[in-house]
């Protein structure tokens, strides 16, 4: 892609307004407790103090609308504490440019880490950086600071408060999760009955193990409708493409396809009902027909014969299990069992801490896009924060500020930010401007105008950055307006420094980039590594059943998907880039995903055909596994370095399998699907491929 096509799709991602769900009740919540901020301070106190005061509630009431799975009231305090800490050491720092400089420098740094720990993380970090630079401006003394510390403090605590005494729609986040992983399911087994072999996305499988991490009181407290589908959600994906699969499964035609299609068909409906029901915690409502379909009929109505029989019988028993694991008392709870405890517990935030400390120690190389993004950022804030300061505009921090909250550790979100920012601050400043000039509002009325942006850009947030960029300057008008600031000095300096802070970001991406296009094999690299580990956990299971470990098959399983998500979000960035390929090109890219994505479809065919443990031992099964195993690092190696994958030792162990098993085993036909997954990624990476 060349920059002219790469800026004019990023400039028209950044102003794009989507249609989405509005929650205008948890909005208006997050608009009083900034109205009640503010307006105690303001008979209390200061215009001053209510205008540091008001940014703690902001940002606080803005931290619970993102997507984590922690406790809102948490997070509103964890961010107005955070926040509070930074904005006293900022004006400690302040009465020496240089001491501040330096300072800011650090923050920066660190916020640039904070991605390193997670998409919150960061945000929460560039807004430390923010309201530093804004806060610090207001004048006071070491104990003033104090002061403006403590009330950002209670802005967070307001909000908090909030949430817990007027709680809206409680475990909402968590029942959407949920009920997005089984509709998902759902949709799943309806494409199967007209493609047996479509794919499955599963991000929503993973958003629901997110949400089912809980603290030890949320364990306590968790509606038990909540607490089964997702376990036997996870179970149903390999039996539905087992039941579909044309060679592991029912044939392509006759009656056994034909019922297939049925059980299909029902198992989606009931996926539905389910899906509804946990959704809005209430009672599982399925058709009589449907559930006569799912009905287990005497052996001379069943139809389906082999795998596919066992699949069918399978299906039938884990749709009811779905069914009665939704349909408990909705106001009831139940704790965690011993095995959820261990493996979904999420930890404190005191526990975070050692966790955090080794995402930073982790991302703290050169090499890092994480790391490299720390330093752009630095280097952007600190010649920002010296150029506002030089220009004799007044209000220097509006440079840096947006500098810092526009960029992110990609080219695509940081030019469509920069676009959105500048186009949303243009409008927000211009319509609050006229509004200032127009009807000369008193301290009160641009407190309530203010309130009343926040809400908007509360209710509005997810629709677009610009939207939500005109609602922040818009609100920053009227608070400064509630201090007594000129109008148009707020307009001409902010639209002038907002310029110049979204320029210095976009210029330092072009100069010293990080180019997702040139890592595009590693991360292929790795999700092969993470197939293969994923394969050779269910082999072992073939070759030595009695030693079965369902939790390493699960682990596997699931490192598998992450790399997966890597890889598609890493395309997603590089398609967006205006870098050409290097070495993989966009044709070579498709493929190469096919074939993995086939790999994986081939081992989770095996996984729904696991043997039990006092099955016969499966030599063929250990020993292609071990071949598998011995060629798996110099085929990543030659992934890595631009070379064909040689994996001629694993055929020699397939056709000594097949040779003795026969074709009819199930783990051999699916071995053989993964084996021409594997020549698949050969042939799309061969250096001398056709286009």
């Amino acid at each position: 892609m060349t920059w002219s096509s790469a800026l004019k799709d990023t400039a028209r991602a950044g102003l794009t307004i989507e249609r989405t769900h509005l929650e205008p009740l948890v909005a208006l919540r997050g608009a009083c407790g900034v109205a009640i901020v503010i307006g105690l301070i303001l008979w209390l106190g200061t215009p001053q103090l209510a205008v540091s005061s008001a940014f703690g509630a902001f940002a606080s009431g803005l931290a619970t609308f993102q997507r984590s799975w922690r406790p809102r009231p948490v997070l509103a305090l964890g961010v107005a504490v955070a926040l509070g800490f930074s904005t006293f050491v900022g004006y400690v720092a302040i009465a020496d440019p240089v001491v501040f400089a330096v300072l800011l420098a650090v923050w920066t740094l660190l916020a640039g880490m904070a991605w390193a720990i997670g998409p919150v993380s960061g945000m929460v970090a560039s807004q430390m950086v923010a309201v530093m630079l804004f806060t610090v401006t207001l004048p006071t003394s070491v104990p003033g600071a104090l002061h403006h510390a403590a009330l950002i403090v209670f802005g967070g605590l307001t909000q908090a408060a909030l949430i817990v005494v007027f709680p809206i729609r409680p475990w909402g986040r968590q029942r959407d999760a949920l009920a997005d992983a089984l509709a998902a399911e759902a949709d799943y087994a309806r494409r199967l009955r007209h493609d047996p072999v479509a794919r499955f996305d599963p991000q929503p499988l993973m958003d629901a193990r997110s949400a089912a991490a809980l603290t030890p009181r949320q364990a306590r407290r968790r509606p038990g409708q909540l607490a089964g589908p997702r376990g036997l959600a996870e179970r149903l994906r390999p039996v539905l493409a087992s039941l579909a699969d044309p060679v592991l499964g029912a044939p392509p035609e006759g009656p056994e396809r034909d019922r297939a299609r049925e059980l299909l068909g029902a198992a989606a409906s009931v996926l539905d009902a389910v899906a509804h029901a946990v959704r809005w915690g209430r009672p599982v409502k399925v058709t009589p027909e449907v559930m006569a379909t799912l009905d287990v009929p005497d052996e001379s109505r069943l139809v389906l014969t082999g795998a596919a029989r066992r699949s069918g019988l399978r299906l039938m028993v884990l749709l009811a299990d779905v069914v009665e694991a939704a349909d408990e008392r909705v106001e009831s709870t139940r704790p965690t069992t011993p095995e959820e405890r261990r493996h979904l517990l999420r930890p404190s935030v005191p526990r975070l801490v050692p966790v955090g400390l080794r995402a930073l120690r982790r991302e703290a190389r050169w090499s890092s896009a994480i790391g490299r993004h720390a330093v752009r950022v630095t280097a952007v804030v600190s010649a920002g924060y010296a150029l506002g300061t030089a220009l004799p505009l007044g209000h220097g921090y509006w440079a840096p500020m947006t500098s810092v909250m526009v960029m992110r550790p990609d080219f695509a979100q940081t030019y469509s930010r920069g676009v959105a920012r500048f186009a949303g601050t243009v409008v927000g400043v211009w319509l609050a401007g006229g509004l200032m000039v127009l009807i000369h509002p008193g301290m009160y009325v641009c407190a309530g105008l203010a309130v009343l942006c926040i809400g908007l850009m509360y209710l509005l947030m997810r629709t677009g950055y610009s939207v939500a960029s005109a609602c922040i300057a818009a609100y920053v008008v009227f608070l400064l307006g509630i201090a007594g600031e000129g109008w148009s000095q707020t307009v001409w300096a902010r639209l002038a420094l907002t310029l110049l802070g979204g320029l210095l970001a976009l210029t330092a991406y072009a100069l010293f980039p990080a180019w997702e296009t040139l890592r595009l094999r590693d991360r292929l690299a790795d999700w092969l590594a993470a197939n293969a580990r994923y394969s050779l956990a269910v082999l072992a299971v073939y070759a030595r059943p009695g030693e079965r470990k369902p939790r390493r098959v699960r682990e596997s399983l699931l490192d598998s998907r992450a790399a997966r998500l890597e890889w598609e979000e890493a395309v997603a960035r590089a398609e967006k880039e205006p870098v050409r390929h290097r070495g993989m090109s966009r044709r070579a890219e498709r493929a190469a995903e096919s074939a993995l994505a086939t790999m994986g479809r081939a081992t989770m065919l095996m996984e729904a055909h696991l043997p039990d443990r006092d099955a016969e031992a499966s030599p063929g099964a250990g020993a292609f596994a071990a071949a598998l195993r011995a060629d798996l690092p110099d085929a990543v190696t030659a992934v890595r370095e631009r070379s064909r994958p040689d994996w001629s030792a694993v055929h020699r162990a397939h056709d000594a399998w097949r040779a003795k098993a026969g074709e009819e085993g199930v783990a051999v036909r699916a071995s053989e699907l993964l084996l021409d997954a594997l020549e698949e990624l050969s042939e799309a990476l061969s250096p001398g491929r056709r286009r």
